[in-house]
Parts: structure tokens; sequence; C-alpha cells
């Protein structure tokens, strides 16, 4: 059927047959390359980033997916459909003018009013004018106690919202922390600065939308109620000595305290591990 082989002899048949057979190659070859090109600008505008993201999203289990408006107080009952980013809802100033009947009491959990709390368990603080602190929250602060090593990107590197921001390890095994907002990395901390990356945000710190995706007041306090319950039902083993210390409050290092607990399941729930 080709040429060059013994007893090929150029027909009409052959003619139709080769020009099919590499009109389909060219076809496949053009694909693969628009594929590649489309790809490598997708991940250039941060596009697939996002879009990795929303699939992660979609399999967190619906109680993980509350809105913040429902959090709040304000509405009864409401699952986010925004992969938790506020800046895009074209309901939000509608739900966000509503009175928060949400109480702002933090369990015994230090939750200061001047930092901007993510799902993931970290939190975002203005630094300067135009550069923010992120750092562990308590709640998760406490969980995991000291970490064994700690990977952090490079100064200079970009992280994006939602991605891992930085690696940590505790006990073997490997925590992934999601970044709270997105931007280029100034400065590296750790656990005795108290946070662990400065960053410059890739939008306007003036624009009250830039951290519109972050949970701040009574919001705070519903979500860390869910979550409380959470763990204390995921700790809840036999033979587990109780999760949380008297009043509710977090054990310290509280990894080391229960090693036997499922914390493959614990840490994966707490930082949004699907």
């Amino acid at each position: 059927m080709f040429p060059g082989i013994d007893g090929f002899h150029w027909t009409f048949g052959h003619i139709l047959f080769l020009s099919l057979f590499f009109i389909v190659v060219a076809t496949i070859f053009t694909t693969v390359i628009s594929a590649v090109w489309q790809t490598r600008r997708d991940f250039c505008n941060h596009h697939a980033l996002e879009f990795c993201w929303k699939s992660d999203f979609e399999e967190l289990p619906a109680s993980d997916r509350r809105c913040r408006h429902e959090l709040a107080g304000r509405v009864n009952s409401r699952t986010c459909n925004n992969s938790f980013d506020c800046r895009h809802c074209s309901e939000y100033a509608h739900f966000a003018a509503l009175p928060a009947t949400g109480t702002t009491h933090s369990s015994g959990l230090y939750y200061p009013d001047d930092r901007y709390y993510h799902r993931g368990h970290t939190w975002v603080k203005l630094a300067d004018y135009d550069t923010v602190l992120v750092g562990l929250d308590d709640f998760s602060s406490r969980m995991v106690g000291v970490p064994e090593s700690i990977a952090m990107p490079q100064i200079g590197a970009d992280v994006e919202l939602n991605q891992v921001a930085w690696r940590m390890k505790k006990n073997g095994r490997e925590i992934l922390v999601r970044a709270p907002i997105e931007g280029k990395v100034v400065s590296l901390g750790g656990p005795k600065e108290g946070w662990y990356l400065q960053i410059r945000p890739r939008f306007d710190l003036n624009s009250p939308a830039t951290l519109r995706h972050l949970l701040r007041g009574p919001e705070v306090n519903g979500w860390l109620n869910r979550e409380m319950e959470r763990l204390q039902l995921q700790l809840r083993a036999q033979n587990t000595p109780p999760a949380l210390a008297d009043g509710g409050t977090i054990l310290p290092d509280l990894m080391d305290a229960i090693p036997e607990a499922d914390w493959d399941t614990v840490l994966a729930d707490t930082f949004l591990e699907v």
C-alpha cells in the first residue's frame, strides 16, 4: 500500500488511500500541537490551576462547601457554587447586606479581628500598603504542633490562590497548605516568626474585592464551630482519648497527643485535600 514496498503500483486507490492517510496524520499532528500550545497558554494565564481547584472543590463534601453567608447566619442554608471565590459571585452584594446573626465567640482559639481567614486554615494580615503576611491559623497550628520539616517556595516565586503555598511534614505525613491569596513571595518566615510567607498580592489591596473571598467576623465563628464538630467526630474512635480539652479548646500538639487517630482523613479535610 506504500511506495517502496515490493509489488507496489500507483493506482487511483493507492493515491486516494495515501491522501486520506496523510490528511489524518496532519490532522492529528495539528491537534496535538494546538493542545500543547493551549495548555501552555492556560498555565501562563493561570487558567489550568484554577480549573484544578474547581475540580477539587466539586469533590469536597457538601458540608464543607457551605456559603459564608450561611456561616454568618444571614441565610438558613446555602451551598457555595463559586469555589469559595466571592469576588466572582453575582449574589454576594445581596446576601452581604443581610444582618448577620452569628456570634464572634472563638471557642478559646486565637482568631484576632485584624486578619482574614481562608477555609484551608490559613490567615492573611495586612503588612504594609502593598504586602500581606500569611500564616497557619490557631486550629491547624495546635493540631500540627511543630512540623518535622517545611518546604517553602523561593523568594520571587508566584503563588496561586487555593494551590499549594508550602509543604510540611509531621509524623511522616506530608501536609499541603493552600495559598489564601495569589501573588509574589517577597519574604519567608516560619513557626518561630508566627507567619510563613510575605506576599505582594497580584491585585490592588485598596480594592475591597481583593480579600472578599476570605472569612471575617461572625463567618469565622460559624465556620470554626463546624470544623470543631468535624474534628471531634473524626477523633472519637474506640479507645481514643478526648480530642479537646475542657471548654472545647484543641489540645496543643494534637497529632502527637493522639498518634493512633486517622490523621490522613483529618489532615485532608482540614487542609482541603481531596
